[in-house]
């Protein structure tokens, strides 16, 4: 299977900016309050859970590139049943979380760059997923793209 060149780049700069996120840059530290800590800390780990449970929900659908693989299946229970891109969603709230837990204005940076690319990702992901499953519009229509009302 040949995989086209815009998942790669889709995939490429979401690595580079995992890979960003794990720097940190002094001058760009936010010292939070700390009931702001503990937000943090409820947000990631919600982020996580949310994650870990819609990878696994998508078992061997799972891969890092937005074109469905093939002889993959809609998924569209569990998490999926009103979000459909939970995935995306646990990433961005756990590196937003502990963007604040470690009181980064660059992290928090870092994942606002990462929710924008994960946004048009969805758009070319969407247009693949409506190729190959004609009830993805229908799936689409009665749930969320990171949240179920949006």
């Amino acid at each position: 299977m040949k995989i086209p060149f815009k998942d790669i780049l889709f995939v490429v700069l979401q690595f580079l900016l995992f890979i960003a996120f794990s720097f940190e840059i002094d001058s760009m530290a936010i010292i939070f309050p700390e009931v702001l800590f503990w937000f943090g800390v409820v947000i990631f780990v919600i982020g996580a859970f949310i994650t870990i449970t819609a990878a696994l929900q998508l078992n061997f659908n799972l891969s890092p590139f937005p074109s469905p693989l093939p002889g993959s299946n809609l998924i569209e229970n569990g998490v999926y049943k009103f979000i459909r891109h939970p995935i995306y969603t646990g990433l961005i709230l756990s590196f937003f979380g502990f963007a604040i837990i470690s009181d980064s204005g660059y992290r928090i940076l870092i994942t606002a760059v990462l929710f924008l690319l994960f946004y048009f990702k969805t758009i070319y992901e969407e247009k693949r997923l409506i190729e190959k499953f004609p009830r993805y519009l229908e799936y689409k229509s009665r749930s969320g793209r990171f949240f179920p009302w949006s």
